[in-house]
């Protein structure tokens, strides 16, 4: 049986079993904040625990490294949303220890990639249309500097609200232990 198949069979048992009810809630979140985050494995419940958030609390937003790379790409946007169409009063970014995207090197992607069938023509065609490849798949050395460096991008984006405080965070994945990187209420970087 496929991993679809398997989704598909439990959905269903979700469904008609109403198991779905504890989960209730609205597209506003209670606390009022929204998160960045990494979409790691080891985060999925623990970030939530770690925090003393459940469903219905935040708006949350996932990818590779919590790093925000473009200021008008979708993760931009998402955090701009949250603020002034879903009532997020807070912006929360939190990286992790032992995070993925600080081994990753655009080369080694590109050479996965080729191996997975992608031709040298098709990444000769993207990095000629102007798009830096190793800057775009590169990870970062310290996430405690990604993390700086994607609260900086939203704290002073020209669309983001002045008076909304943008806080940095590292999350342990072993132990759920948070360490400050940026107090959004302070301004100020905690070294």
């Amino acid at each position: 049986m496929s991993m679809l198949s398997d989704i598909m069979d439990f959905n269903k048992k979700f469904v008609d079993e109403k198991m779905y009810e504890e989960y209730v809630t609205t597209k506003f979140p209670d606390k009022k904040l929204v998160i960045l985050t990494c979409m790691d494995t080891r985060l999925v419940e623990l970030l939530h625990k770690a925090m003393n958030v459940k469903n219905g609390d935040i708006k949350i937003v996932k990818n590779a490294g919590a790093i925000l790379t473009h200021p008008f790409g979708s993760i931009m946007r998402s955090l701009l949303i949250a603020v002034y169409e879903l009532k997020a009063d807070e912006v929360y970014v939190i990286g992790h220890y032992d995070c993925g995207m600080s081994a990753i090197e655009s080369n080694q992607v590109l050479e996965t990639m080729k191996k997975r069938g992608i031709s040298e023509e098709t990444i000769n065609i993207v990095k000629n249309s102007g798009i830096d490849l190793d800057e775009w798949l590169n990870g970062f050395e310290r996430v405690e500097d990604s993390v700086e460096h994607s609260v900086n991008m939203i704290r002073n984006h020209p669309l983001m609200a002045k008076e909304v405080p943008v806080h940095g965070l590292v999350i342990d994945p072993n132990t759920g232990r948070l360490d400050l990187v940026t107090n959004g209420y302070e301004h100020e970087t905690v070294k």
